[in-house]
């Protein structure tokens, strides 16, 4: 799944190393690109879903109903994802795991396009969230990621919960905050493999960091607090 806003540039630098024989399907959700995104998607027989809920939360709910596999990876067109993980990313996940995070920092490695406040708040989260669900991720927020499909609806992530802090969140947060912090509390089988995070090759980030980070938090608390537990949990061995 490709979420876009005028990311034409890195779409035509970035997608044709995305060989066919890695994916059996493209969704690309769009939140109103004017740059001839959406064309260069469909061009390239991409499926394409108009976004029309905000955020990226909303994006990607947007698009689940267009996925037919039983796998799903959540991907960057703007050069931060490296295409040559897939092969090993979507190997994990026929291994058996319930989720596989392209883990920035695995083996003390760092990510090219962090800045100070960036590099600091996904060392603070991801402490955190080991530290109060006992876990050992490495990486808490990074967007490149695969899911058995059906996991998605076990942790709630396609359904919001008003009156919580998740509502609040979904404007500026990603859902892979939440399903690593679920993940840990279900122990769920997650597998971390490496994955470099080159300086992005065009666009920009579009998330208030300050405000994203507040908001973040919070739900990192709220989560641990309230024990929250999606239903009908099917753990893959």
């Amino acid at each position: 799944m490709v979420p876009t806003i005028n990311e034409v540039e890195g779409m035509r630098q970035i997608m044709p190393l995305v060989k066919r024989e890695w994916v059996d399907q493209v969704v690309v959700v769009d939140g109103g690109s004017t740059d001839g995104t959406v064309e260069y998607a469909r061009s390239r027989g991409y499926d394409v879903a108009v976004q029309k809920r905000p955020g990226l939360v909303g994006a990607y709910r947007d698009a689940f109903p267009l996925v037919r596999g039983d796998y799903l990876v959540t991907f960057s067109p703007d050069g931060n994802s490296v295409p040559e993980v897939l092969p090993e990313l979507t190997a994990k996940l026929r291994e058996g795991f319930d989720m596989v995070i392209a883990s920035r920092y695995l083996g003390g490695k760092e990510s090219a396009d962090d800045d100070a406040l960036s590099r600091l708040g996904n060392w603070l989260f991801t402490k955190t969230i080991n530290l109060l669900f006992s876990a050992r991720y490495t990486d808490s927020l990074v967007m490149y990621r695969g899911y058995r499909t059906s996991l998605l609806r076990e942790l709630g992530l396609l359904e919001n919960r008003r009156g919580s802090l998740e509502e609040y969140c979904e404007r500026l947060c990603s859902w892979e905050l939440l399903s690593t912090i679920r993940a840990a509390k279900e122990r769920l089988h997650v597998a971390e493999i490496y994955g470099p995070e080159p300086a992005r090759v065009a666009g920009e980030t579009r998330v208030p960091k300050f405000q994203a980070a507040s908001f973040a938090l919070g739900l990192i608390v709220e989560e641990f607090l309230f024990r929250h537990v999606p239903p009908n949990i099917e753990k893959s061995r």
